[in-house]
């Protein structure tokens, strides 16, 4: 909480800012985690105890928040060590029951220091709807994060919720999880938080679109300068474009027909008879 004077001491300021980069000593990291936390629970991203954060803290040990707590109440000593197999190494709490999946991501991807987990409404909304953020709508997202995909769902806290993200994460840095949340990962614990921002972000303009009736999408060429472009930017993401992702505004669109038993029934007939008649 920021002091009674007009202006925050640096320390206070200290508090409340995570800098970017993963080489920082653990006091700097469990710093950093309590403030993201604050961050994700300020911002509605999650209620009560949901939710989960953890970061590298060297090749053998995860830094996790723990089980049973809120995101926006925890302190550095309520945070816990782990080893990559999830056995707790220090800490007074219990790591949290969906650290596994954490664990899974750091296995697959050396490239990845920090991971988030929470539960951003417009976001989860799209998750529990089965719907993706693939859709070319906003420059920004290509840049940042190329698409966003759902995984099948899985019962959080078992294997079940790993192997349904296990076939995703080594080309996604944010993940819906059906029926459940978002997941994101990035070289560092700022970047990590920042792509759960940027996917809420883009899924309520996506929302927005859907409500007035109209998306218009970038090109396929408008996609492919900006893929060039992420170097320039600075973006680094596992994402890559592929024939269906990111959607544009050239790619074929498939017309859906449905038809009530009733109505396929009569059609059949009907195909049927004029079958019979040109006999």
């Amino acid at each position: 909480m920021l002091s009674t004077g007009f202006f925050p001491t640096e320390d206070e300021l200290a508090a409340e800012t995570i800098s970017h980069g993963a080489l920082k000593s653990e006091d700097e990291h469990r710093r950093d985690i309590c403030t993201a936390g604050r961050w994700i629970y300020e911002r509605g991203y999650v209620a009560s105890t949901d939710g989960n954060v953890s970061l590298r803290l060297d090749p053998r040990r995860i830094l996790t928040s723990p089980t049973g707590i809120s995101k926006g109440m925890m302190t550095p000593d309520d945070l816990v060590i782990t080893d990559l197999q999830g056995t707790k190494l220090s800490g007074r709490r219990n790591p949290s029951s969906e650290l596994a999946m954490h664990l899974l991501i750091y296995r697959r991807r050396p490239d990845v220091n920090s991971v988030c987990h929470a539960h951003p409404p417009v976001a989860t909304g799209y998750a529990a709807a089965g719907i993706p953020l693939n859709k070319a709508l906003l420059a920004e997202l290509v840049l940042s994060l190329g698409c966003v995909p759902v995984a099948r769902y899985g019962t959080p806290g078992t294997p079940e919720l790993t192997e349904a993200l296990e076939p995703l994460v080594q080309s996604a840095d944010s993940i819906l999880m059906a029926n459940h949340g978002v997941v994101t990962a990035g070289p560092d614990l700022l970047t990590a938080f920042f792509r759960m921002e940027t996917t809420e972000h883009f899924a309520r303009v996506a929302l927005v679109t859907e409500l007035l009736g109209k998306q218009v999408l970038l090109s396929s060429g408008d996609v492919e300068k900006l893929l060039a472009a992420r170097a320039r930017y600075g973006a680094q993401t596992s994402s890559v474009k592929s024939a269906e992702c990111p959607v544009t505004s050239d790619a074929e669109e498939t017309e859906r027909i449905t038809l009530t038993r009733r109505e396929l029934e009569s059609l059949v007939e009907e195909a049927v008879q004029k079958d019979r008649a040109r006999r």
